[in-house]
């Protein structure tokens, strides 16, 4: 027993000896691996990059988050720090508004007066641009307290959906057309007209630029329509029915259509909600089947 017990104790000591070596060895490869990683790589929360080859996508959800189930979405955008700003239609019940992405809290609002029914939003610089439906005004906002600084006309038909690529502004008055404007003027400096397979896609919504792309809501439908800016083009679609489909078989009645699309460009992050949902989801995109592909004219072409 004494003998047994020496070699016992020796090969324990030997061990913790080995351990002893070891703890600094590994600590100091994980430091040399992260020294060596890429420092933009650090806070994103995910390694999704958005690949934009294929005409047809389909989407996956990645996560859900509370959405205010009485904002009548009409434009929608994300300006960092998990922070949203949005903006709701209907007479009496318009407002532009900062949300909080996790919570879905109405951090600040700024109600609308109750001859204007609000639609599409987009940040410029410290400037929030909004524009109302069956009319020609539009309305700008202090970022910070949402402030209005001052009202403006532009020169679409009607007033629907508006994105930036940070120098003109696009927007959509829900025909097949998509403006390009001057924001100093708000001048229209070109337009086209948006076709597939030879037919007008109609009803053109909700806006927003995307990797050199403008996306649009079609109103009355679940799709989304990727838009060259150059000419107008279409460069392909999204179709996203499992959404509003989800939202009916949980029991959410009251719910309108899709519309609110909102790019995070640092952490490629896409979100989408619609107008009285109770949830806004942030998706990813997928090849879609063969079939989705032979029933676009039939689900987006409205």
């Amino acid at each position: 027993m004494p003998c047994q017990f020496s070699v016992l104790a020796s090969s324990r000591f030997v061990d913790r000896r080995r351990i002893s070596i070891m703890i600094p060895l590994v600590l100091f490869s994980g430091a040399v691996f992260l020294f060596f990683m890429p420092f933009n790589s650090w806070g994103k929360s995910s390694s999704y990059s958005l690949d934009l080859s294929l005409k047809i996508h389909e989407i996956e959800v990645v996560a859900e988050f509370p959405h205010d189930p009485d904002a009548f979405t009409q434009g929608l955008l994300y300006a960092g720090n998990d922070t949203l700003y949005e903006s709701t239609g209907l007479n009496g019940k318009s407002s532009v508004r900062k949300v909080a992405l996790r919570t879905g809290k109405v951090e600040v609002i700024q109600h609308m007066d109750y001859s204007y029914f609000g639609e599409g939003l987009t940040l410029l610089g410290d400037r929030l641009y909004q524009v109302a439906w069956l009319t020609n005004t539009g309305f700008t906002y202090d970022l910070h307290n949402l402030s209005k600084v001052k009202p403006f006309k532009h020169y679409m038909k009607d007033g629907w959906g508006l994105a930036t690529d940070g120098e003109v502004l696009f927007g959509s008055d829900g025909t097949s057309t998509l403006y390009r404007m001057d924001p100093k003027t708000m001048k229209v400096t070109d337009k086209h007209t948006v076709r597939y397979n030879g037919r007008k896609v109609r009803y053109l919504n909700e806006l927003e630029y995307i990797n050199k792309e403008v996306w649009a809501n079609v109103w009355q439908s679940d799709c989304i329509a990727r838009i060259s800016p150059k000419d107008g083009s279409l460069l392909g679609w999204i179709l996203l029915p499992k959404l509003s489909q989800g939202l009916l078989k949980s029991g959410h009645r009251g719910i309108d259509v899709l519309n609110g699309i909102a790019w995070d460009s640092d952490k490629q992050r896409l979100f989408v909600t619609g107008k009285l949902w109770p949830k806004l989801y942030q998706i990813k995109l997928k090849p879609a089947s063969e079939k989705r592909e032979k029933q676009i004219e039939r689900q987006c072409l409205v």
